[in-house]
């Protein structure tokens, strides 16, 4: 048994990276507004670490919304092929600036200018408004490179609670849960399955 999370999540990691044949990133994420009500979508992991779990999207959109009324999420990671799933919760935070504005640099371009096109969650009459939008923003930014728009960028889940499941014969699953200890470390136990 480890006491360190973060190392587990690293080798259930890599091992999906290695096994997963589409987006091994690929996690729900699921928010509450204020009212309580949930909502749960996909979202690709893009850094993590002791820090927590970075996500990018849209700043206004539904998902930012309810984060806004309520900045705690939880986190999903579903690996069919492996048998294996980790549930993560905890607050969340807006990534800074400077991290949005890296990570916006390596997207592809067309990416790019999709975040200035999409009005992202919000009604759309038809298909052909958004791709004239983005030509639109195609021919505003050729020949130059595409900023990060002003309403886009990263959010932090910071865990406080991580459980890593593994599928066993005849549904006696192996849960292992994670909790800090208060002494900026973690403590491990066993759930039922």
């Amino acid at each position: 048994m480890s006491t360190d999370p973060f190392a587990l999540f690293d080798i259930w990691y890599a091992e999906a990276r290695a096994s997963e044949p589409n987006d091994s990133n690929a996690m729900a994420l699921a928010t509450a507004d204020a009212e309580g009500r949930p909502s749960v979508r996909m979202v690709l992991l893009k850094g993590h670490g002791r820090d927590g779990f970075v996500f990018y999207t849209n700043r206004e959109g539904r998902k930012a919304a309810d984060l806004a009324a309520n900045p705690h999420a939880a986190l999903l990671f579903h690996w069919k092929s492996l048998r294996r799933q980790i549930r993560i919760e905890g607050p969340v935070t807006l990534a800074g600036d400077a991290e949005s504005d890296a990570y916006f640099a390596t997207r592809s371009r067309d990416s790019q200018l999709g975040a200035w096109a999409s009005d992202q969650s919000r009604p759309l009459d038809r298909r052909e408004t958004f791709e004239a939008r983005f030509e639109e923003v195609k021919a505003r930014f050729e020949g130059r490179e595409v900023p990060r728009p002003p309403h886009w960028g990263g959010y932090r889940v910071t865990p406080e609670r991580i459980e890593f499941w593994q599928d066993r014969a005849h549904r006696l699953h192996e849960r292992r849960l994670f909790l800090p200890d208060g002494a900026r470390g973690w403590r491990e136990g066993l759930l039922y399955p």
